[in-house]
């Protein structure tokens, strides 16, 4: 068994440390200081089919993951389908009502487009697009009950104070958004 103190690292750190014991270990357990890196370190797990549990004592949360003979392989090569990459809540540079406009236009036009894309990643103001464009949510529900993954910075969400406001999808690290982007066809808003 192998045991990683990742407590006081900024994200993506727990993930990746994890993961690298993952790669050589049946079991290992990940300690941490908040739950949001548990979470991450739990939903890696959860991703490699490992069994994951979080504990929590005094301060800090122990995830002890515990690969399966079910446990799936992780096939880093293979290649997924589009990922469309949100950076700014705001499409195009210029006046920020066109981009607002221009934002809710394309959100929509997405909807009508086939193939879907695969995932829907927003980053620094773009988590505004999930949390508070209500014109653009309606959009972002429909992709998402059409099996497109919407994924937003947890860093980024807590940056502007919008963690508890997430209205789509779910919030994410930047171990998965790197991985996410290193394996797609990516295309930058």
């Amino acid at each position: 068994m192998k045991e990683i103190d990742a407590k006081d690292l900024d994200c993506p750190q727990p993930v990746v440390l994890t993961k690298k014991a993952l790669e050589d270990n049946k079991e290992v357990i990940t300690i941490v200081d908040n739950e949001a890196a548990a979470n991450n370190v739990k939903k890696l797990a959860n991703k490699f089919g490992a069994e994951a549990e979080i504990k929590k004592i005094k301060n800090n949360f122990e995830v002890n993951i515990k690969k399966t003979e079910k446990s799936i392989k992780n096939d880093e090569s293979k290649s997924e389908g589009k990922v469309y990459f949100f950076k700014s809540d705001k499409l195009g540079k210029g006046e920020a009502e066109l981009g607002n406009v221009l934002i809710k236009g394309f959100l929509h036009t997405l909807l009508e487009v086939n193939p879907l894309p695969e995932k829907l990643i927003f980053i620094n103001s773009g988590v505004r697009i999930v949390t508070e464009n209500e014109d653009a949510i309606d959009s972002l529900q429909k992709l998402e009950d059409r099996g497109v993954t919407i994924l937003s910075c947890g860093t980024c969400l807590d940056y502007y104070g919008l963690e508890d406001k997430l209205n789509v999808g779910e919030i994410s690290n930047m171990y998965e958004i790197v991985e996410s982007l290193n394996s797609c066809d990516v295309i930058t808003i």
